[in-house]
């Protein structure tokens, strides 16, 4: 039996306080300047007369991703030969969203699906490394759709967004030149990791194990690599015609080309660690391409509200699997 590492010192607490006030303090300061600059009757007007069929197409848009994200999921864990189902996989993804959206970080949702399948992978390093490979692969997913919108925008549109397509290939091609040697060479990128034995040499060392094996792994199954990245593309594409049906709702004439390069963008501004669950840098980021594109602030905000209200709103299903299954577990055997 290993002996597990040494707990860390309920240290740093005054650092983390700073951290999530500086945190707070940007995202309802960015709020605040925002909504100054609007007319908030107009908001309030187009939020009002929003289409209910458009947001009910949307929250269905919403499943279709989550549906898509646990297949991928699956693929990912069948080539380390975990065999999970759809179902229990769709469940903890939608609990992993409830937690993702209802705490103050977005971590908590990787928490949820590293323990929930971290007894039938036999190994929590495993069940970590798939949700890291998993995130990694749908980052790439969402840079390839922000640069194919544009490329298109470029096209077929007069105004052009703040970012061109050029700078967003040359991220995806810098993001596939860094991950690759880790998929194709685990053992050596895994020698770097090798300093960090100081902490505690025996339990770094099982764990380091089991990373190149879980990489060496997923080096033998590049079809699952490869159908993980499609389905990380049309996880990202549903995206972004979920934002679509809201703006469609709201009568706002977006083209989707630019959408397909504001959403991909926004939730990359969104991991930042510098907002609560990026309110606020999202609703600055629609503003400012809005502007960009010459349209009205108030429907940069509109859009980027009800949003995050509708994911916020399909999250709460996530909160009935949680109860339903933490009343299954205390019913008596």
């Amino acid at each position: 039996m290993t002996t597990p590492p040494p707990e860390t010192p309920p240290s740093h607490r005054r650092r983390q306080a700073l951290i999530w006030i500086l945190k707070i303090v940007v995202s309802t300061g960015l709020l605040y300047l925002l909504l100054t600059r609007v007319d908030l009757g107009r908001l309030w007007q187009l939020a009002r007369t929003a289409s209910l069929p458009w947001l009910t197409a949307a929250l269905g848009l919403y499943l279709a991703m989550v549906l898509i994200s646990a297949w991928r999921w699956g693929l990912l864990l069948h080539a380390q030969h975990v065999r999970i189902g759809f179902g229990a996989l769709t469940n903890s993804f939608l609990v992993a969203t409830f937690f993702n959206n209802f705490l103050p970080s977005n971590i908590g949702g990787d928490v949820i699906r590293v323990r929930d399948t971290a007894k039938p992978a036999g190994s929590k390093t495993l069940a970590t490394t798939v949700v890291l490979v998993d995130r990694g692969i749908g980052l790439l997913g969402l840079v390839f759709v922000a640069a194919t919108g544009a490329t298109l925008a470029a096209r077929v549109s007069a105004a052009l967004g703040p970012v061109g397509p050029g700078l967003l290939w040359a991220a995806l091609v810098g993001g596939i030149a860094v991950s690759a040697p880790v998929l194709l060479m685990p053992e050596r990128v895994v020698k770097l990791l090798h300093p960090l034995r100081a902490i505690h040499a025996e339990w770094v060392e099982e764990r380091l194990a089991r990373l190149t094996r879980a990489l060496s792994r997923f080096r033998e199954e590049p079809r699952a690599l490869v159908a993980c990245f499609v389905g990380a593309i049309l996880v990202q594409g549903v995206l972004v015609a979920f934002y679509a049906a809201i703006a469609y709702a709201l009568k706002i004439p977006i083209p989707i080309a630019h959408l397909a390069i504001l959403v991909p963008v926004s939730f990359i501004v969104q991991m930042l660690p510098l907002s609560v669950n990026g309110f606020g840098v999202r609703e600055a980021t629609f503003g400012l391409y809005f502007t960009r594109l010459g349209l009205p602030l108030e429907s940069a905000l509109a859009l980027s509200f009800i949003g995050a209200a509708l994911i916020m709103l399909f999250s709460t299903s996530g909160a009935v699997v949680y109860l339903a299954r933490s009343g299954h577990r205390a019913q008596p055997q």
